[in-house]
Formats: structure tokens, C-alpha cells, sequence
């Protein structure tokens, strides 16, 4: 059965944060203990780089086993990692960089190749390198931290795109519908096989598309993409502001 998604609302700006930071801590101790390390896959946009700046912050930093930590992402832009849209880019300003982490715990998607389609390649194998795991089986991941896009895209998983359909590979080509339109992508069962999958989502302008896909009215409400991660044996969670939480009208 897939996971029944478990919403956790805090108040804006440092309480989120905070809560968001303390439950990765949870999920990176019981990976190490259990597995001897921990498979963390980082999303891009303003509200995952307020939980890195969190994660690096005095409060926070020296209470993570980080030598034990490999991150990797979720997605990226086809661009180089220096370009102001990389969203390695972010997580090395933002994480690795204050953290001092170093760069072979960090396993950053090469969007900088010219032929996209060798890039997801690419970026599959060193996966299943990772995870020794061999096709057709889908490698699994620890913790995947996925944002939430005002058309319900998650990862580059945008509405109507092959990438979204792809069932047999671990990373696919993305199209998006504007700005740098051709990304990398973990396709969804990538995503449906980790043990913790951990939505971030903040702000007022997300409230329509989170009550949507948390509390369908209709079918129409169930198309998302983000409509469409369910682990199916790990776990689920939403961890949403007081804004983005504001048009749900379950209490939770």
C-alpha cells in the first residue's frame, strides 16, 4: 500500500526551519545506524535553501554525522555548475561549502553535458553504483527532498512530459515549460522506492496547489505530478507553513 501522507505544519521563518532540520537530523542518524550512511538527495529552489542555510547554521551543523552523508539531487537545469540557476550551485553556497563537506560525498548531476540524454545516463549509473543496484530494480535512496511548483511539477516532473510517464529509467530527460526548459530529472519510481520521501513547501502562493493535491475535490485535483509520489514502502511527509497550509481544511 502506498504511504499515507503525514502532515506536519509549523509557524513561518525560524520554526519551520528548525523542525524541517530536526526531522533530516532523525532520518540521517537512523540511516547510519542502520546502513553505515546516509543517501540524501537535495532539491533546488528558496525554500529548501532556507533548510540548508538552517543545517549549516551554529545551532545545527556540528550535530550531524556529516562524514557518514552523500548527497545527491533530485533534479537540475542543464546548465554549468557555476550558472545562478544550478541548483548545485545553490546547495554548495547554501550547504557544502559553510559545512566544508567534502566534494566526494557530493554526487552532483551534470547538466553541463551537451547531450542531456547522455547526462540522465550518466547520472543512473553512478546511482546504481551507489546503491549496487542492477536494472530492471531501482535504486534506493535514504531521504529525497522534493519542492512543490504552482502547476504541481516536483523534481523536473512537469504535467504532461514523457518524463513524468518513464518507467524504466532512474533518471530521465525533463522538459519544463519556461525558463531553461531542458533539465535531469529522478523519475518517479526513483522516487516511490526511497525510505523517506520529505516535501518542503512554504508561502502563501502555494496554499491552492498544496490543498489540491493534500485534499482532491475531484479527479482533476489527482493529474499532479506531485499527486503522484506515494512510496510504497517508505514513508511520506509534508512539511508545510502556516501559509502554504492555509487553505487545508483538515486540521492536522
Amino acid at each position: 500500500m502506498p504511504a499515507t501522507p503525514d502532515i506536519r505544519i509549523a509557524r513561518e521563518g525560524s520554526e519551520w526551519a528548525h523542525e524541517a532540520a530536526a526531522f533530516v537530523h532523525a532520518v540521517s542518524d537512523e540511516a547510519i545506524a542502520a546502513r553505515g550512511r546516509c543517501l540524501l538527495a537535495l532539491s533546488g529552489g528558496s525554500t529548501p535553501k532556507i533548510l540548508y542555510q538552517t543545517l549549516a547554521s551554529p545551532e545545527w551543523n556540528k550535530r550531524f554525522n556529516w562524514s557518514h552523508i552523500f548527497f545527491l539531487f533530485g533534479d537540475e537545469r542543464c546548465v554549468p555548475p557555476h550558472h545562478p540557476q544550478s541548483n548545485f550551485a545553490m546547495a554548495q553556497s547554501a550547504l557544502f561549502q559553510p559545512l566544508g563537506i567534502h566534494p566526494n560525498h557530493v554526487y552532483r548531476m551534470n547538466g553541463e553535458l551537451p547531450d542531456p540524454l547522455a547526462a540522465a545516463q550518466d547520472y543512473e549509473q553512478t546511482l546504481r553504483q551507489l546503491t549496487q543496484c542492477v536494472a530492471p530494480d531501482m535504486p534506493r535512496l535514504d531521504l529525497i527532498l522534493l519542492g512543490l511548483g504552482d502547476d504541481g511539477h516536483t523534481a523536473s516532473l512537469f504535467p504532461g512530459t514523457a518524463a513524468l510517464r518513464d518507467s524504466t529509467r532512474a533518471v530521465a530527460v525533463g522538459q519544463a515549460p519556461t525558463g531553461i526548459t531542458s533539465r535531469l530529472t529522478l523519475t518517479l519510481d526513483v522516487i516511490n522506492r526511497a525510505t523517506v520521501v520529505l516535501f518542503l513547501v512554504s508561502g502563501m502562493g502555494k496554499a491552492s496547489i498544496v490543498r489540491a493535491i493534500l485534499e482532491p475535490r475531484s479527479e482533476a485535483d489527482r493529474i499532479f505530478p506531485a499527486s503522484r509520489v506515494a512510496p510504497a514502502e517508505g514513508r511520506l511527509i509534508w512539511m508545510l507553513d502556516d501559509s502554504a497550509a492555509g487553505q487545508l481544511t483538515v486540521r492536522y
